[in-house]
């Protein structure tokens, strides 16, 4: 059984995190602040060898995966492999939508206010499903859709032909990185806090599991 060290790192600030906007798909660029959160984590990982490197094919993740790479200074791969099906969660007509004012939206017909509330009481899945609910077009992914595509994106690193115990970088978003550690964290981290742009999670990838390692470290 191969095992594969997955370091997990959310990309860097962009513009709609400032704003406080749902990105989803939509491609909001880095700050200057996101481009050193990119700088920062690749500082913290220069020594490590990556056999290779994933991430969506969004630019936020591109930009901060090539960054962390050209930095690197132990032989590592010089290009991400880029999948749509490693992308955030699609929100459908919240895309770009302040976060607050959808989560409420999601959760009202519910009881609940606030993302931390639903999670809190029930999981990111039922968030995520409720937010499909409250999207007029029904074009938000719910919890179905979503890992079934991201299991796509993970079957794609499994299937990389990779040494065991090789060295994975994997460039993700807030609420995916999120969604992993809820599913695989054995409920060990709170998940009712999105993690810091340039943040830094380790997981370890077998055959048919994940192990969370650290999160947001």
């Amino acid at each position: 059984m191969t095992k594969l060290n997955i370091f997990l790192v959310r990309h860097g600030q962009t513009y709609f995190n400032i704003y406080n906007k749902l990105q989803g798909w939509s491609n909001s660029p880095l700050t200057q602040q996101g481009r050193e959160d990119a700088q920062r984590v690749g500082q913290r990982l220069k020594d490590i060898h990556f056999d290779a490197a994933f991430c969506s094919d969004l630019t936020r993740a591109v930009e901060t995966c090539q960054t962390i790479l050209n930095v690197n200074e132990a032989d590592s791969v010089v290009r991400p492999r880029t999948t749509p099906d490693l992308r955030e969660e699609f929100y459908g007509v919240f895309e770009g939508t302040n976060m607050s004012l959808a989560w409420e939206m999601a959760g009202l017909p519910h009881g609940y206010k606030t993302f931390k509330d639903i999670v809190t009481d029930y999981s990111i899945n039922q968030a995520k499903d409720w937010l499909k609910e409250a999207d007029p077009f029904h074009d938000a992914e719910n919890s179905q859709e979503y890992w079934e595509r991201l299991d796509r994106g993970l079957a794609t690193i499994r299937q990389a032909d990779l040494p065991d115990e090789a060295n994975v970088l994997l460039v993700s978003h807030g609420n995916t990185c999120l969604s992993l550690i809820e599913r695989f964290g054995e409920g060990k981290y709170d998940i009712t806090e999105r993690p810091a742009n340039g943040s830094l999670s380790k997981l370890v990838m077998t055959d048919d599991d994940i192990k969370v390692i650290t999160y947001n470290e």
